[in-house]
């Protein structure tokens, strides 16, 4: 049982959280305002080593990325892979990366882009993230994050592309793997 004023205490943070979290969904109950609060302080699960942009053309280019692609990227960082997914194939994108400062990079890269009505970025879990509207999906994770992924990429819509930068996904074959400045590009396609 809860004493009356730390009960007020929790209750304020909760508040606090659903007053400086405007990205996170506003919940009626406080388990899920603390779940976002959680979400909010969540670590990242891999450094962020940006892609060298000759990787990350021969990503969009064995995914055959066009304008009628929503193409994620699960760990965005800077978000330079679905700007140059709008930017250089006209698709649309989705980072997903949980790190703030990332996040806002990402953005003003965008815009400074202009591709900024054709990307978003999405400040959360990769591991919580809806990936229903992706006919791609990108990732430079690592080998322990990308398997734990597997089974929910695995379930997307077959035909759906999956690329990672260096890393495959244990014993799921790839159907492409090709070379760009000495760096392993895997492709998968959902069946």
């Amino acid at each position: 049982m809860l004493y009356p004023a730390v009960k007020l205490a929790a209750s304020a943070v909760v508040s606090l959280a659903l007053v400086l979290l405007p990205a996170a969904p506003a919940a009626a109950d406080p388990a899920s305002a603390e779940s976002a609060l959680a979400q909010a302080d969540r670590q990242p699960d891999a450094p962020f080593i940006p892609t060298p942009p000759a990787v990350v053309a021969e990503m969009l280019r064995v995914a055959k990325v066009g304008a009628d692609d929503v193409v994620y990227d699960l760990g965005s960082g800077d978000g330079r892979i679905v700007i140059a997914a709008a930017k250089e194939h006209g698709a649309r994108g989705v980072g997903v990366e949980i790190n703030p400062s990332l996040v806002a990079r990402a953005e003003e890269s965008a815009r400074q882009a202009g591709v900024a009505d054709r990307v978003r970025f999405l400040r959360q879990d990769l591991f919580q993230t809806a990936l229903t509207e992706a006919t791609v999906v990108t990732l430079y994770l690592l080998p322990l994050l990308n398997r734990a992924l597997r089974p929910k990429l695995e379930r997307l819509r077959p035909g759906t592309r999956v690329v990672s930068h260096d890393f495959a996904m244990g014993d799921w074959e790839p159907d492409q793997v090709s070379v760009a400045q000495g760096k392993r590009v895997y492709l998968w396609v959902v069946k």
